[in-house]
């Protein structure tokens, strides 16, 4: 894999965990993650009106990719709501890398080497024991968190795909998260009600300015799908886990023990196996 691309990915993967703590601290998670969404929409809108529009057959996978991606938030929002950062976290995007490394192997025909593949599953398995308590995984939010790590799978896996069909992957990246960032708030309405949705409360600049993150974040991972193996880089992306971990400790009062700091070496080491 290019240099650049591990670089990139990697600043993702920091962009990716800011986000994630923003949302988790956030007190009405559902609202903080809509106002994100309507971020992405209108930076999405406003870049797309300076792009010629992605090719034709990738269209059917940026709608799929958009849909799945409220079906993510809603779960992440969920996860949240009974687990916590250091926890629900790395469930949800560990278990992601090898699901999208499979994937990508039915649907998209790749292949990946036999080193970069313990790469990723010491990524893998490392972000997964961040999870456990001695030797239990007692996540309240384990369904929830294994549900979020399948939809980032399957979007990831469309995403691949639709950007290598679409010959502009920004244009393809802006057009789905402008459809995403439209579908999240009629979702939000449907089960709310439009007035608190556009109600001005604390947080608001807060989730708005974590969702241009977000949007920042993930188009950089979609440009390294273009020219990389999915499941490489989704490993990559995951070690926003050790990002996590720090901000965690740092902003949300969650604990640093000696198992995360091991967890983080044996991540470092399948990301180096990667690269």
């Amino acid at each position: 894999m290019p240099y650049h691309i591990i670089l990139l990915v990697l600043f993702a993967a920091l962009l990716h965990a800011s986000w994630n703590a923003a949302l988790r601290g956030g007190a009405d998670r559902l609202w903080s993650m809509t106002i994100m969404c309507v971020a992405v929409a209108i930076a999405s809108v406003a870049i797309a009106l300076f792009l010629e529009a992605p090719a034709q057959t990738s269209w059917f996978y940026a709608a799929l990719s958009a849909v799945l991606h409220v079906g993510y938030n809603l779960f992440l929002v969920r996860s949240y709501k009974v687990g916590d950062l250091g926890q629900t976290y790395p469930i949800s995007r560990g278990s992601s890398p090898i699901l999208i490394t499979l994937a990508a192997s039915v649907f998209a025909g790749e292949t990946v080497g036999p080193i970069a593949m313990i790469g990723i599953l010491l990524v893998s398995g490392g972000i997964i024991s961040l999870a456990f308590r001695g030797r239990k995984l007692a996540v309240p939010s384990l369904p929830y968190a294994l549900g979020t790590g399948c939809f980032i799978a399957a979007y990831s896996v469309t995403d691949g795909i639709g950007v290598r069909l679409s010959g502009a992957p920004m244009a393809y990246t802006v057009w789905m998260c402008a459809l995403w960032g439209i579908l999240m708030p009629l979702v939000y309405i449907g089960v709310r009600d439009a007035k608190s949705l556009f109600t001005f409360r604390p947080g608001f600049m807060t989730a708005f300015i974590g969702g241009l993150i977000s949007l920042l974040a993930y188009g950089i991972v979609i440009y390294a799908m273009s020219a990389a193996p999915m499941g490489a880089v989704s490993a990559l992306r995951e070690t926003s886990v050790l990002f996590a971990a720090v901000i965690g400790y740092l902003f949300l009062g969650e604990t640093l023990t000696v198992r995360k700091i091991l967890a983080c070496v044996v991540i470092a080491i399948g990301t180096i196996m990667i690269g």
